[in-house]
């Protein structure tokens, strides 16, 4: 069983991803935005178009990326073969093996998103599989669709989990399509929702992947498998689906997963403290290769949502609040992944800075600053009037960018950081907004972010539908199956 996803994790490790949203005021410029991806040390990417600038700059690098077909261009491709094959010269073999493209997503979402189009799915995938066969690069570049969740029905407990039988025409004719190729099947899968659609019975810590007792973990009633976070029974509830229609050889990829760090007074939990919780312990979760209950062999790959916060997406609020950073690249949050690898560098576990205390009066600390700037010799020019860290305009936030300068500029010597017991070592990154702290790994972007002039008028903007992604996690009949889900204490 599972036999040539079994061959296929053997050879390629399980990876954690991001996807590149374009819905940003100031996106850096492709050149600087692969300088910091490789900073990060993110070697996964997706994009919701095939932009050329990002493209060319990938080059020669070894980032690997997924592009995107977007939605408004499926019906000319799977009407022309030459349309097809126009677009695989302009947007794949212009680019590749320089640039590693491994996939094609054929629209996002389009069986419950857009499903006028669900009968030219299949048409243009084949079109475009015709097309790179014809380069010969039909073996590298695999073609998938990305979908949301709820094509699956009755979820819960896994086991239980089938296809929307109205998308059956469409479902059986794809995964023919990803088992003939070897194609992954494409899933968009986001506990977040699951959890504020099912307050009460799905509890928080078990779609924060936290630690639970055994009597938390939810149990599948037919296989008796324990499950001990949403995510895997997301997953599994797909591979089941697919053994309900004998596939047993398609490796589930998730493409889009996060939480969102921000929300308005309808999403509570769309804290930073989550948000961090949630994706630093997905990361650990995939990097531990510890599989599903179901395919305990088989760790899917997965693709953050997203690298940036989306500032010019519209309500509800979360919206704008799914990224790792913001658009300028300092981070929203620090995640914690010490263990995991070098994957997203902006982990300060083991990083210090040097700020100044709470609680101490202005005067003390004015002195302390003075020092600082004067004969201690901190590079003091960014708190000057007009520049990135002048604003808050108060003694403490200039205190501390000068008290870590000269932490840097020490070496991070022990006592280093004290200036008379006005300052203390914190592992947080004080970097806010364009202000960027000298201990900072994250990468400035003080002086050159520019507008990137396709934000607006990109095809992807126009595809990606502005309102689905809250409540498309539907799982219909989730309350009355995790009632039976639910271990029994």
């Amino acid at each position: 069983m599972m036999k040539r996803v079994k061959v296929q994790q053997a050879r390629d490790e399980p990876y954690v991803g991001v996807n590149i949203g374009t819905d940003i005021s100031n996106l850096l410029p492709p050149a600087q935005l692969v300088s910091f991806l490789q900073q990060q040390k993110v070697t996964h990417i997706r994009l919701y178009d095939a932009d050329p600038d990002i493209l060319k700059a990938l080059s020669k690098t070894k980032i690997r990326v997924i592009i995107s077909v977007p939605n408004n261009q499926i019906l000319g491709i799977g009407s022309s073969n030459t349309t097809a094959a126009n677009w695989v010269n302009r947007n794949v073999v212009a680019y590749y093996p320089d640039t590693l493209i491994t996939a094609v997503a054929v629209g996002d979402e389009v069986l419950t998103t857009v499903p006028s189009l669900s009968s030219m799915l299949m048409p243009a995938i084949e079109a475009l599989y015709s097309a790179l066969v014809a380069s010969n690069l039909h073996t590298q570049i695999k073609i998938s669709t990305p979908h949301a969740s709820n094509i699956i029905l009755d979820p819960f407990p896994p086991s239980q989990a089938y296809f929307n039988e109205t998308l059956a025409p469409v479902i059986v004719q794809l995964l023919q399509f990803l088992s003939r190729t070897g194609s992954p099947l494409m899933m968009n899968l986001y506990p977040y929702y699951v959890f504020m659609q099912n307050k009460g019975v799905v509890p928080l810590d078990n779609s924060l992947f936290k630690p639970l007792t055994p009597s938390k973990e939810m149990v599948d009633p037919n296989t008796l498998l324990h499950y001990t976070n949403v995510l895997d029974a997301m997953i599994d509830s797909a591979y089941s689906s697919m053994k309900n229609l004998n596939v047993s050889d398609v490796l589930v990829l998730v493409t889009e997963t996060g939480w969102p760090s921000k929300g308005d007074a309808k999403e509570p939990y769309a804290t930073i403290d989550n948000a961090d919780t949630y994706n630093s312990n997905l990361i650990k979760h995939i990097f531990d290769r510890s599989g599903t209950p179901f395919h305990p062999e088989v760790t899917s790959s997965v693709y953050i949502y997203e690298l940036f916060n989306e500032d010019l997406r519209s309500s509800p609020v979360s919206e704008a609040h799914w990224g790792l950073f913001y658009a300028n690249s300092t981070p929203v949050y620090l995640l914690h992944v010490s263990g995991s690898g070098e994957f997203l560098a902006n982990d300060t576990t083991n990083q210090t800075f040097c700020v100044a205390m709470d609680g101490v009066d202005g005067k003390t600390l004015q002195t302390a600053l003075d020092w600082a700037c004067g004969p201690g010799r901190a590079n003091c020019s960014e708190i000057q009037p007009g520049e990135s860290c002048y604003s808050p305009n108060n003694v403490k936030n200039h205190a501390s960018y000068a008290f870590d300068s000269y932490y840097e500029k020490q070496g991070r010597a022990g006592g280093s950081c004290d200036f008379k017991g006005v300052a203390i070592i914190t592992t947080t990154d004080p970097s806010h907004g364009t202000c960027v702290f000298p201990g900072s790994k994250i990468i400035s972007n003080r002086t050159d972010a520019v507008v990137n002039s396709t934000n607006a008028t990109s095809e992807a903007d126009t595809s990606r539908f502005i309102g689905t992604r809250p409540y498309k996690d539907s799982f219909w009949g989730l309350v009355l199956g995790i009632m039976l889900y639910v271990n029994i204490l």
